[in-house]
Protein backbone atom coordinates (compact mmCIF):
# COMPACT_ATOMS: atom_id res chain seq x y z
CA UNK A 1 0.00 0.00 0.00
CA UNK A 2 1.28 3.47 -0.94
CA UNK A 3 1.32 6.12 1.76
CA UNK A 4 -0.79 9.22 1.21
CA UNK A 5 -0.56 12.88 2.09
CA UNK A 6 -3.66 14.99 2.65
CA UNK A 7 -3.03 18.73 2.29
CA UNK A 8 -5.75 21.09 3.49
CA UNK A 9 -5.21 24.76 2.68
CA UNK A 10 -7.45 27.17 4.63
CA UNK A 11 -8.04 30.86 5.08
CA UNK A 12 -10.27 31.99 7.97
CA UNK A 13 -12.34 34.53 6.02
CA UNK A 14 -15.16 35.78 8.26
CA UNK A 15 -14.11 33.47 11.11
CA UNK A 16 -12.24 35.07 14.01
CA UNK A 17 -8.65 33.78 13.84
CA UNK A 18 -8.55 32.65 17.49
CA UNK A 19 -11.82 30.75 16.97
CA UNK A 20 -10.42 29.23 13.76
CA UNK A 21 -7.31 27.90 15.53
CA UNK A 22 -9.25 26.61 18.53
CA UNK A 23 -11.68 24.82 16.21
CA UNK A 24 -8.94 23.33 14.03
CA UNK A 25 -6.66 22.26 16.89
CA UNK A 26 -9.31 20.95 19.29
CA UNK A 27 -12.24 19.78 17.17
CA UNK A 28 -11.80 19.56 13.42
CA UNK A 29 -8.24 18.17 13.22
CA UNK A 30 -8.57 15.69 16.12
CA UNK A 31 -11.82 14.33 14.62
CA UNK A 32 -9.93 13.40 11.45
CA UNK A 33 -7.30 11.58 13.50
CA UNK A 34 -10.01 9.19 14.76
CA UNK A 35 -10.40 7.81 11.23
CA UNK A 36 -8.48 4.56 10.70
CA UNK A 37 -5.60 5.25 8.33
CA UNK A 38 -4.92 8.82 9.51
CA UNK A 39 -1.47 8.57 11.16
CA UNK A 40 -0.78 12.12 12.29
CA UNK A 41 -1.18 15.78 11.44
CA UNK A 42 0.70 19.04 11.63
CA UNK A 43 -0.30 22.64 10.93
CA UNK A 44 1.79 25.26 9.17
CA UNK A 45 1.60 29.02 8.50
CA UNK A 46 2.63 30.54 5.16
CA UNK A 47 6.03 32.22 5.20
CA UNK A 48 5.74 33.40 1.61
CA UNK A 49 3.02 36.06 2.07
CA UNK A 50 0.67 34.15 -0.25
CA UNK A 51 -2.87 33.01 0.46
CA UNK A 52 -4.18 30.75 1.78
CA UNK A 53 -2.24 31.30 4.98
CA UNK A 54 -2.78 27.93 6.67
CA UNK A 55 -1.87 24.37 5.74
CA UNK A 56 -2.78 21.21 7.61
CA UNK A 57 -0.75 18.19 6.52
CA UNK A 58 -2.14 14.76 7.38
CA UNK A 59 -0.16 11.54 6.96
CA UNK A 60 -2.32 8.72 5.60
CA UNK A 61 -1.80 4.98 5.29
CA UNK A 62 -2.97 5.40 1.68
CA UNK A 63 -4.62 8.06 -0.48
CA UNK A 64 -7.81 5.96 -0.55
CA UNK A 65 -8.49 6.71 3.15
CA UNK A 66 -10.21 9.92 2.01
CA UNK A 67 -12.84 7.78 0.24
CA UNK A 68 -13.46 5.55 3.26
CA UNK A 69 -16.88 5.39 4.94
CA UNK A 70 -15.27 6.44 8.24
CA UNK A 71 -13.89 9.64 6.72
CA UNK A 72 -17.10 10.43 4.84
CA UNK A 73 -19.10 9.96 8.05
CA UNK A 74 -17.30 12.94 9.61
CA UNK A 75 -19.33 15.33 7.45
CA UNK A 76 -22.62 13.74 8.42
CA UNK A 77 -21.66 13.85 12.12
CA UNK A 78 -20.27 17.41 12.10
CA UNK A 79 -21.15 19.56 15.09
CA UNK A 80 -22.95 22.89 14.74
CA UNK A 81 -19.63 24.64 15.46
CA UNK A 82 -17.87 22.57 12.80
CA UNK A 83 -20.49 23.51 10.20
CA UNK A 84 -20.49 27.17 11.24
CA UNK A 85 -16.71 27.64 11.13
CA UNK A 86 -16.35 25.67 7.88
CA UNK A 87 -19.07 27.84 6.27
CA UNK A 88 -17.15 31.01 7.22
CA UNK A 89 -13.84 29.95 5.67
CA UNK A 90 -12.68 32.01 2.71
CA UNK A 91 -10.66 29.04 1.42
CA UNK A 92 -10.96 25.31 1.96
CA UNK A 93 -8.75 23.56 -0.60
CA UNK A 94 -8.26 19.83 -0.04
CA UNK A 95 -5.67 17.82 -1.97
CA UNK A 96 -4.76 14.17 -1.73
CA UNK A 97 -1.33 13.00 -2.86
CA UNK A 98 0.47 9.72 -3.19
CA UNK A 99 3.76 9.89 -1.31
CA UNK A 100 6.50 9.00 -3.77
CA UNK A 101 9.55 9.43 -1.55
CA UNK A 102 10.57 9.78 2.07
CA UNK A 103 13.91 9.97 3.81
CA UNK A 104 12.26 8.66 7.00
CA UNK A 105 12.75 11.81 9.04
CA UNK A 106 10.07 14.02 10.51
CA UNK A 107 9.37 17.26 8.66
CA UNK A 108 11.47 20.16 9.87
CA UNK A 109 10.35 23.63 10.90
CA UNK A 110 9.87 24.66 7.26
CA UNK A 111 8.28 22.79 4.38
CA UNK A 112 8.47 23.61 0.73
CA UNK A 113 5.26 22.47 -0.97
CA UNK A 114 5.48 22.19 -4.76
CA UNK A 115 2.60 21.04 -6.95
CA UNK A 116 2.88 20.45 -10.69
CA UNK A 117 0.33 19.23 -13.19
CA UNK A 118 1.54 17.81 -16.47
CA UNK A 119 -0.23 16.14 -19.39
CA UNK A 120 -0.66 12.37 -19.04
CA UNK A 121 2.00 11.90 -21.72
CA UNK A 122 4.60 13.63 -19.47
CA UNK A 123 3.74 11.91 -16.15
CA UNK A 124 6.32 9.15 -16.59
CA UNK A 125 9.11 11.66 -17.29
CA UNK A 126 8.07 13.78 -14.29
CA UNK A 127 8.12 10.72 -12.00
CA UNK A 128 11.51 9.60 -13.34
CA UNK A 129 13.00 13.08 -12.91
CA UNK A 130 11.77 13.27 -9.32
CA UNK A 131 13.00 9.78 -8.41
CA UNK A 132 16.30 9.76 -10.26
CA UNK A 133 17.53 13.36 -10.09
CA UNK A 134 15.45 15.92 -8.22
CA UNK A 135 14.77 14.17 -4.92
CA UNK A 136 18.34 12.81 -4.59
CA UNK A 137 19.66 16.35 -5.16
CA UNK A 138 17.22 17.87 -2.67
CA UNK A 139 18.16 15.31 -0.02
CA UNK A 140 21.69 16.76 -0.16
CA UNK A 141 20.35 20.21 0.82
CA UNK A 142 20.12 21.01 4.54
CA UNK A 143 16.48 22.10 4.23
CA UNK A 144 15.67 20.89 7.74
CA UNK A 145 18.07 23.40 9.26
CA UNK A 146 16.51 26.45 7.66
CA UNK A 147 13.79 28.54 9.21
CA UNK A 148 12.28 30.40 6.30
CA UNK A 149 11.96 31.09 2.59
CA UNK A 150 15.74 31.61 2.34
CA UNK A 151 15.85 27.90 1.43
CA UNK A 152 14.99 29.01 -2.10
CA UNK A 153 18.33 30.85 -2.30
CA UNK A 154 20.45 27.99 -0.89
CA UNK A 155 23.04 26.89 -3.53
CA UNK A 156 22.13 23.20 -3.28
CA UNK A 157 18.46 23.99 -3.82
CA UNK A 158 19.28 26.31 -6.74
CA UNK A 159 21.31 23.48 -8.33
CA UNK A 160 18.41 21.02 -7.90
CA UNK A 161 16.08 23.35 -9.80
CA UNK A 162 18.54 24.31 -12.52
CA UNK A 163 19.27 21.13 -14.48
CA UNK A 164 18.57 20.42 -18.15
CA UNK A 165 16.24 17.55 -17.20
CA UNK A 166 14.29 19.86 -14.87
CA UNK A 167 13.93 22.39 -17.70
CA UNK A 168 12.60 19.64 -19.97
CA UNK A 169 10.03 18.57 -17.38
CA UNK A 170 8.96 22.14 -16.60
CA UNK A 171 8.40 22.83 -20.30
CA UNK A 172 5.42 20.43 -20.14
CA UNK A 173 3.91 21.79 -16.91
CA UNK A 174 0.30 22.90 -17.19
CA UNK A 175 0.02 24.25 -13.63
CA UNK A 176 2.75 24.93 -11.08
CA UNK A 177 2.67 26.16 -7.49
CA UNK A 178 5.44 26.64 -4.92
CA UNK A 179 4.68 27.54 -1.31
CA UNK A 180 6.83 27.87 1.83
CA UNK A 181 5.30 27.12 5.24
CA UNK A 182 6.60 27.25 8.82
CA UNK A 183 5.56 24.76 11.49
CA UNK A 184 2.80 25.93 13.87
CA UNK A 185 1.81 22.84 15.86
CA UNK A 186 1.04 19.15 15.78
CA UNK A 187 -2.66 18.30 15.88
CA UNK A 188 -3.76 16.09 18.73
CA UNK A 189 -0.62 16.65 20.80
Amino acid sequence: MVAGLFYVYTEPGSVDEAEFHDWYDHEHGPARLTVPGFRGARRYRALDDQKPTWLALYDLDSPEIIDSPAYKALGAQASDRDRSVAAGLATLDRRVYEQISSDGSDPGPVILAVAMSVPASAEEDLAAWYAEEHIPMLLQVSLHELAGPEVLDEPGYRAAVSTPWRDQVVASVLRWERRVFGFRNAIGS
